[in-house]
């Protein structure tokens, strides 16, 4: 097999058929196979989609929702691809993208994982899908919005091209497209992350396994990335805050001073307060 292609599901049927079908639409000079992994939905979603895919899709079902992070790895214990895809089931391919990645990893065996130019419904650049790593002084300009002049500030790398091919730190968990050597080298999703931050912990220990990460801007998915409301659930801002304390802990603490790590933590959990607050009077849309 020469892709595996991993879509996790949660209640989200026509998003899924949607995303699914953005990759069967087109025909690719490799051979692929796709998983839905079923993350405990409580609708009909999982029956729906056997349904209407049949064998063209392997289906997984969980028993229960231990999160995105242990939903993929589910898949990639059982995917025979050469690479492996993590695709959101929010998401659409565009004609070409994998073919185009395919043949970029095949003509560069240095690269570990590659991602593509992934756009908004609106059609502005996800600027997640090429950032540097977070560290204490570029999330702190990030989070508080402040504007820096300074490359290595930059989080979202937003002072280099979207349309053209180089080495990021930092791919999206929408679209990341992997080579099984370098994730067999690097690990699985780390499941202590329920959602958010397992893209960016992974990505941090292929590159720790001395592979590239490459951002190949020439393709192109859509993301529909956001809730339908403006109102997020509290469970979703708790994990994201839970997230970034996870990744501190484990990739920065160890070399930082006892007191700069508490007053990361201290402040992390500050911004999850206030964030949770703000909230709460929010109207959904």
């Amino acid at each position: 097999m020469d892709l595996s292609v991993v879509i996790v599901n949660y209640q989200t049927f026509e998003l899924t058929k949607n995303t699914v079908n953005s990759i069967l639409d087109y025909d690719y000079p490799f051979s692929f196979e796709i998983f839905v992994v079923d993350n405990a939905s409580a609708d009909d979603s999982l029956a729906r989609l056997r349904d209407y895919f049949g064998d063209k899709v392997k289906f997984i079902a969980s028993k229960q929702n231990n999160g995105f992070a242990a939903g993929n790895n589910q898949a990639l214990r059982l995917a025979t691809g050469k690479y492996q895809l993590l695709l959101n089931s929010d998401t659409i391919v565009w004609e070409k993208t994998l073919e185009d990645i395919y043949n970029y990893m095949e003509s560069n065996p240095d690269v570990g994982a590659c991602g593509c130019r992934v756009l908004l419904e609106n059609g502005e650049l996800d600027k997640a899908c090429k950032r540097s790593f977070p560290n204490v002084k570029n999330s702190f300009f990030r989070l508080f919005h402040i504007p820096t002049k300074s490359k290595d500030d930059n989080y979202n790398l937003t002072d280099l091209p979207d349309d053209e091919v180089y080495e990021i730190d930092c791919l999206t968990g929408a679209f990341m497209f992997m080579r099984k050597e370098a994730l067999d080298m690097a690990g699985f999703l780390d499941e202590t992350f329920f959602m958010y931050g397992e893209d960016i912990d992974l990505c941090y220990r292929i590159k720790k396994s001395g592979w590239k990460i490459i951002y190949y801007g020439k393709s192109k998915i859509t993301h529909l990335k956001g809730a339908s409301s403006k109102k997020q659930k509290s469970k979703l801002i708790y994990e994201f805050y839970r997230a970034m304390y996870v990744y501190y802990k484990k990739h920065h603490s160890k070399e930082s001073f006892f007191l700069v790590n508490w007053i990361v933590y201290l402040g992390i959990a500050l911004l999850c307060v206030l964030k949770l607050f703000l909230n709460l009077f929010k109207k959904k849309s």
